[in-house]
């Protein structure tokens, strides 16, 4: 008998697995992210070689690499793999009440009110669901989704293409200007360097820094400043405390009550700028469940975040706005 004859079908889950390893390099990380043992894992892997007839990886190398012949594997299942999960998604439409499974991540902006509301809406909607909920920064969730730890996010949509992930616009967050209430400079007077109010940054590794700093570059502006830092929660408190000013957007400005009495939110001068928000998913994502999270979150988020301002902030009505 050909010794062809003799070599294990091909699977989908070994091609998934494979796909995994190659990005890990390791099968106690893969083992990790797909919560089947190294074991299960290896046995895949030697399944789908021996049925391609070729090493994959050079089994002698840690972190495991792939061989030459692996590479050129490894960019050819690629698509193939992007439709499969596509067609799976396509399958599962509507099948919401079958759902068993949903990995949810998060930025931190909505985890005051409207990610818990969230939660409990989707635990009704989906009782035969086990939720994973997971809060991070834009770029870790982005990250989370491209490994496949996630299976949809919202997050802010980065400048650069999102390659497989498929997002869907959901607000429009313009960049606003927070400088202490009481006994401050206008922020002309800020910009222009005509006051020692000090300018507290976002950490450089956040999506919104950046989005920042390239705004402020496009200016011309460069402002010097003597804190940093991830948390918008401490930015406004030291706004508050009259320790400097920032830019940051109505939805976090939101979020900082405590804080509200002691600052003031002002347009930022010249042409307006701001970030999108969007919820992001992998190919295998139910469209269904997409459905329902969308719906839910632009009602979440036009109670919780946009209709507060229309008195207080009116100027913010062309601005601050859903995506249709």
């Amino acid at each position: 008998m050909p010794s062809h004859s003799a070599r294990k079908d091909l699977s989908l889950k070994g091609l998934e697995l494979f796909q995994i390893t190659a990005r890990k390099g390791s099968l106690q990380e893969v083992s990790e992210e797909t919560g089947l043992s190294v074991s299960t894992i290896s046995h895949h892997l030697r399944n789908l070689e021996d049925h391609l007839g070729v090493e994959l990886f050079n089994h002698s190398r840690r972190p495991m690499v792939l061989t030459p012949k692996g590479q050129v594997f490894l960019r050819s299942i690629g698509d193939a793999l992007h439709t499969i999960r596509k067609a799976k998604a396509e399958a599962s439409a509507g099948n919401i009440s079958e759902a068993s499974y949903l990995r949810l991540g998060t930025i931190e902006d909505f985890d005051s009110d409207i990610i818990p509301e969230l939660a409990v809406f989707l635990s009704a909607s989906m009782p035969r669901c086990d939720f994973m909920y997971q809060t991070d920064s834009s770029h870790a969730v982005l990250a989370m989704l491209r490994d496949r730890q996630l299976d949809l996010g919202i997050t802010t949509t980065p400048p650069e293409r999102l390659r497989d992930l498929q997002d869907r616009p959901l607000l429009r967050d313009p960049f606003v200007a927070v400088l202490p209430k009481s006994g401050e400079p206008m922020l002309q007077e800020v910009i222009e360097g005509r006051s020692t109010l000090p300018f507290l940054r976002f950490a450089s590794n956040q999506i919104i820094s950046r989005q920042i700093e390239t705004q402020l570059r496009r200016m011309g502006l460069s402002l010097p400043h003597r804190f940093e830092c991830a948390s918008n929660q401490t930015l406004m408190a030291m706004v508050a405390a009259g320790a400097g000013w920032t830019i940051t957007t109505p939805l976090l400005f939101s979020r900082a009550k405590l804080f509200q009495p002691k600052l003031q939110m002002v347009a930022f001068p010249g042409k307006s700028f701001s970030r999108t928000l969007a919820i992001v998913s992998t190919p295998d994502c139910s469209r269904s469940i997409l459905d329902l999270v969308d719906n839910r979150m632009r009602t979440l988020i036009a109670d919780h975040a946009i209709k507060p301002f229309q008195q207080s902030a009116p100027w913010l009505a062309d601005s601050f706005t859903l995506i249709s």
